[in-house]
């Protein structure tokens, strides 16, 4: 372990995070510490390229398409119920 706690942190925790780096949709400080793990965390940044591939690749034979508003409506109704459901088994548990 090293005095660092960004390079300390789980190899899990950072992939999870990954996305939110390529779709830019996370702050300054966790795209940082995400950055900062991932140079010094060989796996890591490996699968980061290949994630970033995946994205681009999917960009390239998906972009211009869009979800209907009707399912666009119902996934963020599934997600919300989805949430509530978790966060009341996790208090509840």
């Amino acid at each position: 372990m090293s005095d660092d706690p960004d390079l300390d942190m789980d190899c899990t925790a950072v992939l999870a995070d990954v996305w939110l780096m390529l779709d830019n949709e996370c702050d300054q400080a966790t795209r940082q510490r995400l950055q900062e793990h991932m140079d010094h965390c060989s796996p890591c940044i490996e699968a980061y390229g290949i994630e970033e591939k995946i994205k681009g690749l999917l960009s390239r034979k998906c972009g211009g398409e869009h979800a209907p508003e009707g399912l666009r409506d119902r996934l963020k109704l599934e997600i919300h119920r989805s949430i509530s459901v978790t966060r009341i088994e996790t208090t509840e548990g």
